[in-house]
């Protein structure tokens, strides 16, 4: 099942002629091709360079390989010069020798392997007509090349394996800070996938190295990843879990009040965390999520007989039986959500669509067709919950009522 499961992986891959243009990891590692004036947008893209972490070898700061880790950073501008948005990339967890030494041929566990430039679109654009609310910020997008949601602090000699997650986190950190972040009068903590669960772990350190003045939130984009039982009646993304923690040695850096009443596996799954957060958090999430369906709830091991197959890639060819345990894991996830819903400072998007991550693609942030609930689009809702405009609660009603998705299935 882990090896399964370690790699999260896009579903429904742009394909993009390789035109004078550059290589690159998409926002969960299937390789395309994009120029700069051809990446989900008709406006002429940013190109952000890579900047590795100086003395990343005396600071730990370093992949699983052991080379630098690092992030791309581009400056705010006039009314958005003293805001920050940072972004954490996602990218799967590897649970054992075999997926770690996999990563350590890819982007996502070697600098090495990394592009030096990369598109900032999304919530990371620069143009206002795709990024209203924070277009003119810093923002930054932390590279993500540690397997453990920027969570692990050891090292394993015999396979020459690092897992230094939390020394990358704390190492980007400093180094922004003394780049100016320290006198930031907005910050945002922003995460996709394994990112989103990380912005979750690291919201409230975010918001402890800002000054106490400074308007801190977090955002979580498909990071909400639910313990839930598969169609084999197993739970297979709770053994991924376990075997991560146990394997990197994260268990340590796990919040003390979730591990003061529950295991470390529990205390990796967002249901078990959210609550806790004290810092303003917004979880935007779709509520089929794709990754979440096809390598988790309907993994091969758990359908060896690949009787999910075509529904799980094609929902055209489901059946009634199969969509109402789709319909049961929304309702499951909307639940867990409930007491979170209700606290003032939070705020929820959750889309009645199969896919996965949305802030990164022009196309689902802030496009003209991109997808909305009552006619709000997602850019808006979290820039309403955001400057606190209103509006910040918004859940889906159930598949097939919402025309505007852009599903991966």
């Amino acid at each position: 099942m882990k090896k399964l499961l370690w790699s999260l992986t896009l579903f429904g891959v742009i394909l993009i002629l390789p035109v004078n243009g550059e290589k690159f990891k998409d926002f969960n590692g299937t390789n395309v091709y994009q120029t700069e004036n051809n990446v989900n947008s008709k406006a002429k893209v940013t190109m952000v360079g890579l900047t590795l972490i100086k003395n990343a070898a005396l600071r730990s700061a370093v992949c699983l390989d052991g080379s630098p880790a690092g992030y791309h950073f581009h400056p705010g501008s006039g009314s958005g010069a003293k805001n920050w948005l940072v972004h954490l990339e996602g990218g799967g967890w590897c649970s054992d020798t075999e997926s770690c030494e996999y990563s350590k041929r890819t982007s996502h566990g070697s600098s090495k392997h990394m592009e030096k430039k990369i598109p900032f679109t999304g919530i990371l654009s620069d143009k206002a007509s795709e990024n209203p609310d924070f277009y003119n910020w810093n923002r930054v997008k932390v590279r993500y090349c540690d397997g453990g949601s920027f969570m692990g602090d050891n090292e394993n000699k015999d396979a020459k394996l690092q897992f230094r997650g939390k020394r990358i986190w704390t190492s980007v950190m400093s180094d922004l800070l003394s780049n100016g972040m320290e006198h930031a009068k907005q910050g945002l903590l922003s995460g996709c996938s394994a990112g989103g669960l990380a912005a979750i772990f690291q919201c409230e350190d975010f918001k402890s190295s800002l000054m106490s003045s400074t308007r801190v939130k977090c955002l979580s984009d498909a990071g909400f990843f639910v313990d839930a039982t598969d169609v084999s009646g197993d739970r297979s993304l709770r053994q991924l879990y376990t075997d991560v923690i146990e394997f990197q040695s994260i268990t340590n850096n796990l919040p003390n009040d979730c591990l003061n009443r529950l295991n470390p596996t529990s205390c990796f799954f967002p249901q078990n965390l959210i609550n806790q957060v004290k810092t303003p958090l917004f979880i935007l999430n779709a509520a089929y999520d794709s990754w979440q369906i096809q390598e988790s709830l309907t993994s091969k091991s758990a359908d060896p007989t690949g009787s999910w197959a075509d529904c799980t890639f094609n929902l055209a060819k489901c059946n009634e039986s199969q969509i109402m345990f789709f319909q049961e894991f929304r309702i499951h996830m909307v639940n867990l959500l409930g007491g979170f819903k209700e606290q003032r400072k939070n705020g929820v998007f959750l889309n009645s669509c199969f896919s996965h991550c949305q802030t990164e693609s022009h196309d689902t942030w802030y496009s003209k067709n991109s997808p909305s609930v009552k006619n709000k689009r997602i850019a808006v809702a979290v820039g309403d919950w955001f400057f606190e405009r209103g509006g910040a609660k918004i859940i889906d009603c159930a598949y097939p009522c919402d025309k505007t998705c852009r599903n991966l299935i």
